[in-house]
């Protein structure tokens, strides 16, 4: 099954007296580039997400927010006490930035009360301390679900890439089969033309030398037969073929075979020859060009 390094997925959840709502996307990378954003006062929960995450993804720019509050209990808010000490400070701070941002013309978005409020220290929990060890392990005994939505969405764009992949795949080879056939038909002329060469060489010089004539014209042979280019396209073909079947990550072993296949092309395309055999050529190199760019989402 092939996966695509793009999805998203967002997920609410509720425990340990605390609600929370993840969100979870992620692009394109060669490598898995982890950004987290996360409350710092859930001790050990960054560690723990990095950890999963690796385990669980294994290409791209992943980004996960995670937002939390407290739930209201029956006293409504009266377990929570805002620290005036802090709030001021917040205030000042928050003021200095607007300042500081005007100065150089910089347009800074209006702060909510609620952006306020989430400033470590300004609300304290009072008597009802949270356990953070449950809710680190309420949030953690989440995320398989939140992992099992962002990797649904991640076949779902797979499937779409494959499909993709596999009608360019098939372009490629009728395209050989083309180029195969128009080697075939130009043989002739091909011939001709090296018959066409010697006849310039001994009518412009006395006494050649037999073993240098035959190298040159072996060398022309070499320089015009596109065999070994066909044959390697077809071996190419088939070994694409097989990595969409594959499971697992297979994008940087595409990623390389989609090389392999413009190598052949631009040779082909160089020993051509011929009006039809470059026109050949050159539709390969676009379809395999655009071939490329879908292979940079495959995980």
């Amino acid at each position: 099954m092939t996966l695509s390094m793009t999805g998203f997925a967002a997920r609410k959840g509720q425990g340990a007296g605390h609600t929370w709502a993840w969100d979870l996307r992620s692009v394109n990378g060669k490598g898995l580039d982890l950004r987290l954003r996360l409350p710092d006062w859930v001790d050990g929960l960054e560690l723990a997400l990095r950890g999963d995450l690796a385990k669980a993804l294994g290409r791209g720019n992943v980004s996960l927010a995670l937002k939390i509050t407290r739930d209201v209990g029956e006293e409504g808010e009266a377990g929570l006490r805002l620290n005036t000490g802090a709030l001021q400070a917040a205030l000042l701070a928050l003021r200095a930035v607007e300042d500081r941002a005007m100065n150089i013309g910089v347009t800074l978005g209006q702060a909510s009360a609620a952006d306020v409020l989430a400033v470590r220290g300004v609300v304290d929990q009072g008597a009802a301390e949270v356990d953070t060890a449950a809710l680190r392990a309420a949030i953690l005994a989440d995320l398989p679900a939140l992992l099992a939505d962002f990797n649904a969405m991640r076949a779902a764009e797979g499937a779409a890439l494959a499909g993709i992949l596999t009608a360019q795949i098939d372009r490629i080879a009728d395209l050989v089969a083309q180029a195969k056939v128009a080697a075939i038909a130009r043989q002739d002329e091909t011939a001709q033309s090296l018959r066409d060469a010697v006849a310039r060489v001994l009518a412009q010089s006395d006494g050649v030398d037999p073993a240098r004539l035959a190298q040159e014209l072996a060398l022309l042979a070499v320089k015009t037969d596109i065999t070994e280019e066909i044959d390697r396209l077809t071996a190419h073909l088939q070994a694409a073929r097989a990595l969409l079947a594959e499971a697992g990550q297979i994008g940087r072993k595409f990623d390389f075979l989609v090389q392999e296949f413009l190598r052949e092309a631009n040779t082909l395309c160089s020993k051509a020859q011929s009006i039809t055999l470059t026109r050949i050529g050159l539709d390969l190199k676009t379809v395999i060009d655009q071939m490329r760019e879908q292979v940079q989402n495959v995980e």
